[in-house]
This record gives structure tokens, C-alpha cells and sequence, in this order.
């Protein structure tokens, strides 16, 4: 049983209607991300699809991820933990520094071949989630 520790997840039960509209939302940015021409764009999409399907997979287990300083390093860990997939807390914590230090740091810029990159990766566990989620892993 993987730990969830109470300062970080609430333990709330999510319907199949809530996981399937949280899923919605993180393919919907992916979709953004795949589209877009700028790479700044098609990153900070990519990013924010792998954090909002690790969310969707969180609460597959049934609990709710609190916003609170260091949720993202925890939500991605929870995710490399249920996917069984290591690189999700490294290339995910990678991808969640170069957005905080363009947020804190006086800006990042991303080319386009890391933007194409990352896409690629989110693009794969997004892959494996929808499978976990829908009960075909």
C-alpha cells in the first residue's frame, strides 16, 4: 500500500464522472501543447498535462492532492510510483524546476528540440495513465 501522508492528500472518493473530467482536462492541454507553435507554450502545456494526470491517478486511489509548497514533487512521485515508472520524478522534477526558475528565476527559454522532447515524454505517460484509468493496464 503506497503511502499518502495526511499534510500533502486528503482521502476523498472520486466517481468514475470526476477521474474521467480530470482526465478531460490533462488531455486538453496536452492536445494545447501539440498544437502550439511556440516552444515556451508546448512546454508549459506539456507540463501541466503531466502534473494534471498524475492528479487523475492520485485520485484514482482515492484521495485528493492538497496545494500546499512541494505538492508537484509529491504528485510526481506518486505518479512514477503507481505508473512503475522511475523516470516520471526525474524528467517530471526537470521539467517542474525549468518552470520555477522561468517563474522565480528571471525566465528560462526553452528550444524547441527540449519542447518536442518533453512533449514526447508526457505523451507516453499520459498514454499509461489512460490505460491504468481505464482499467486496461
Amino acid at each position: 500500500m503506497k503511502n499518502y501522508e495526511q499534510e500533502l492528500f486528503q482521502r476523498l472518493k472520486f466517481t468514475a464522472e470526476d477521474l474521467d473530467r480530470h482526465l478531460e482536462n490533462a488531455l486538453r492541454d496536452l492536445d494545447i501543447a501539440r498544437k502550439d507553435f511556440f516552444p515556451e507554450v508546448r512546454f508549459t502545456y506539456s507540463y501541466q498535462a503531466l502534473i494534471k494526470a498524475g492528479i487523475t491517478l492520485i485520485g484514482k486511489e482515492g484521495y485528493k492532492v492538497r496545494s500546499v509548497p512541494g505538492h508537484h514533487v509529491k504528485i510526481l512521485d506518486k505518479m512514477s510510483e503507481i505508473l512503475d515508472e522511475a523516470d516520471i520524478l526525474t524528467i517530471g522534477n526537470a521539467m517542474r524546476m525549468k518552470r520555477n526558475f522561468d517563474f522565480y528565476g528571471g525566465g528560462e527559454s526553452i528550444s524547441e528540440k527540449e519542447a518536442n522532447d518533453y512533449l514526447a515524454f508526457v505523451e507516453k505517460v499520459l498514454s499509461k495513465a489512460k490505460k491504468i484509468l481505464h482499467g486496461k493496464a
